[in-house]
């Protein structure tokens, strides 16, 4: 691997770790009752999730345009599938961190609520006090919250569907059109721009069906018609959906890269 293949690789990590552990800020919302500010602190940061991931196409493309100028592009699918392998780590280890981020995320909403200024919770992010709060709140998911997933569910196995699928479109969108590129060199710029209509797709997916179902949840367990252990398992197994996305997006990439392609050219 050579280091512009890690620095995607772990652009992608981050970016991946980013959105998964962004569930947890509900769940410390909930446990607070400061539900606004969580709702807020979760667009903060799916925002920068979303805004880094517009970072990765520029490094992408300018990797398939060095394979179209020196060869070697025999290689480019391989390198490809390790940056959707990086995602599917980061979510795996976002899902395994979802008890440390409710933590952190339950004491930046209170450092919020006292200073209110999203400046100072910044700065007291990387002072040596606030990195001594993240050991602190460091936690596992304990065994009884592991064998609590087999209870039921706050939504349906349809919703969780629904999630994975968006999620695969959303990790696949911008690699596999870039791909495509490659595969259509004379139509990459095209197919290219094609990566906004899949993002547009799975982004209006997610915000038709899962956001609604999640925010609903929310309400009720605020006035008491569930409670958080199901509010909590429901936003693991959003987060296991997540996971699947990117599995999912392994074998949807060839496919994709492929019908872009043949839209660039034909369409």
């Amino acid at each position: 691997m050579d280091t512009q293949l890690l620095v995607i690789c772990i652009l992608t990590f981050g970016i991946n770790l980013i959105g998964t552990l962004a569930y947890a800020a509900r769940i410390a919302g909930v446990r607070t009752r400061r539900i606004a500010m969580s709702f807020a602190l979760f667009n903060v940061l799916v925002l920068v999730s979303r805004t880094a991931n517009g970072f990765l196409g520029p490094f992408l493309a300018k990797r398939i345009e060095r394979r179209l100028l020196e060869g070697g592009g025999e290689a480019l699918a391989g390198d490809f599938r390790l940056v959707l392998l990086s995602a599917s780590l980061a979510v795996f280890i976002g899902i395994v961190l979802v008890p440390t981020g409710q933590r952190l995320f339950a004491r930046a909403i209170g450092h919020f609520q006292r200073h209110r200024s999203t400046g100072k919770l910044i700065l007291r992010s990387i002072t040596p006090a606030g990195l001594h709060t993240v050991r602190e709140e460091i936690a596992l998911p304990a065994r009884g919250q592991i064998s609590a997933l087999r209870k039921p569910l706050g939504v349906s196995w349809s919703v969780l569907v629904a999630n994975a699928l968006a999620q695969a479109l959303l990790t696949v969108g911008v690699v596999a059109s870039l791909y495509a590129g490659y595969l259509a060199p004379e139509f990459r710029v095209t197919a290219s721009q094609l990566s906004a209509v899949i993002n547009g797709f799975a982004t209006i997916l997610l915000f038709a069906l899962i956001d609604p179902q999640l925010s609903v949840m929310t309400d009720d367990v605020v006035e008491g018609r569930i409670d958080e252990p199901l509010f909590r398992r429901t936003i693991v197994w959003i987060s296991f959906s997540r996971l699947v996305g990117t599995v999912v997006a392994q074998a949807l990439f060839l496919p994709a890269a492929t019908l872009v392609a043949w839209v660039a050219i034909y369409a």
